[in-house]
């Protein structure tokens, strides 16, 4: 189905969650640049709220999250979260309107029930939230039966189980041990409790995977009825994660081996009713994502693909980003520092990036790239990127289609490195991105 094109696939690129990418962050942003951008907020908005704990850490997690083995810690942290949330809140103007909240980390089920209520309860307080599509990030090993009726009374309806494999030794190799009967039980109880969009993570790329390993995965993730499933490659970058040290670079598969199990994990799931949704992402055809990708109505944010419509998503929590039109801003990473910053009542904002009109119109075109295949490009653009697309449009990977680029089936593989020929800030920094598949 698709041809491997090993040179075509040798740079790092971004997965473009935005545009610029938080590589390009810089600390020239701050607390004034998102108070201004706040105040110009109108419509409809979305929050993303990070908790940054684990009640165990994988060594595969590039996630800004730490071990919730410090109730003190933890404790401090959500009473930092909750103030954040409070002096956000009083910013935004009247007529914005919460019309989704995300809950991600780490996990938030790392840390209790109760307190992820007051969390809930502060947000629908604070911003007036009424009736929001709310969605949540768990960890399957911490899955408490207590957590079905803190769902359930909610009303979360969207879910997203971090599986990565099922296979026991490949478990063991990137120290996320979690029985079969774990996650047969997690979903049941979910299901229960009223969730109506399940996710399964999965990856391939792991250390001693084999093409069984991932069939086995895949079976049993269709047998459970996923309504969406995330197929990643496993980033493995050292250099930036140092808990990976713990994984065996050894016996990771070759690049090659990584895109034969990307094809297939693809074929597989195609053949199982899955709608594709990019390049990794699947979606049963009555899911919401999956009818966002029919119709064309399809986004990229923090989150990754979304069928959010909102051009505006604030970030609550440490390291959490907020996307604005204009801005791009980070908070603090370091929970210690954010919580100082909020104890003096300070937003605590500290990186970020102006986006001027020039990135803006990049930013579409990437983001139309990945999100529907194809995207106009003016004349301006056109001559700058098309030396650096030649091999691409030679190897039959994506054409031009009047105005317009068309990323042909052949090349949904390679469509990140296609959308990187507009980013102007890949010059450098490469290492710090993963592999292209």
């Amino acid at each position: 189905m698709w041809t491997y094109h090993p040179d075509l696939l040798a740079v790092p690129v971004p997965r473009y969650t935005s545009f610029p990418t938080a590589a390009e962050f810089g600390d020239e942003v701050g607390e004034g640049d998102f108070v201004q951008a706040l105040a110009d907020v109108r419509g409809d908005i979305s929050l993303y709220v990070h908790i940054p704990f684990c009640e165990k850490i994988c060594w595969y997690c590039g996630c800004n999250t730490s071990a919730a083995n410090k109730a003190e810690r933890v404790a401090s942290y959500l009473d930092a979260l909750n103030h954040e949330i409070g002096l956000v809140a009083e910013r935004v103007p009247k007529g914005a309107k919460v019309s989704r909240i995300a809950f991600g980390g780490g996990s938030p089920n790392g840390i209790s029930p109760i307190d992820f209520v007051r969390i809930v309860d502060t947000l629908i307080v604070h911003f007036g939230v009424t009736n929001p599509v709310m969605s949540i990030e768990l960890d399957p090993r911490t899955l408490g039966s207590e957590w079905a009726s803190v769902i359930g009374a909610i009303g979360i309806d969207r879910a997203s189980l971090g599986v990565q494999t099922f296979a026991p030794h490949l478990q063991e190799a990137i120290g996320r041990v979690q029985p079969t009967r774990m996650i047969e039980n997690s979903t049941a109880m979910l299901r229960a409790a009223g969730i109506t969009s399940l996710n399964f993570d999965l990856m391939y790329g792991l250390p001693g995977q084999t093409m069984a390993d991932l069939d086995d995965s895949l079976e049993q993730t269709v047998a459970l009825g996923a309504d969406r499933i995330a197929l990643f490659g496993y980033a493995h970058v050292p250099h930036m994660i140092p808990r990976q040290r713990k994984i065996d670079a050894s016996d990771l598969p070759d690049a090659k081996a990584r895109f034969a199990m990307a094809a297939h994990g693809y074929s597989f799931l195609l053949d199982a009713g899955y709608v594709p949704v990019g390049f990794d992402h699947f979606a049963l055809p009555g899911d919401s994502l999956a009818q966002a990708m029919r119709n064309g109505t399809l986004r990229r944010n923090f989150q990754g693909f979304t069928e959010d419509p909102s051009d505006v998503l604030l970030g609550l929590g440490a390291s959490a980003i907020s996307g604005f039109p204009g801005l791009l801003a980070q908070n603090e990473k370091n929970t210690g520092r954010y919580r100082m910053m909020l104890s003096q009542d300070r937003l605590p904002v500290n990186r970020g990036i102006a986006r001027t009109a020039q990135d803006q119109h990049r930013g579409a075109v990437i983001e139309s790239l990945l999100c529907r295949g194809r995207a106009r490009i003016d004349e301006t653009l056109r001559a700058e990127a098309l030396p650096m697309l030649r091999p691409y449009l030679d190897a039959d990977l994506c054409e031009i289609d009047g105005e317009d680029l068309v990323i042909r089936p052949g090349g949904v593989p390679y469509a990140r490195s296609i959308a990187a020929r507009f980013d102007p800030y890949r010059k450098d920094s490469l290492r710090r991105f993963s592999s292209a598949v």
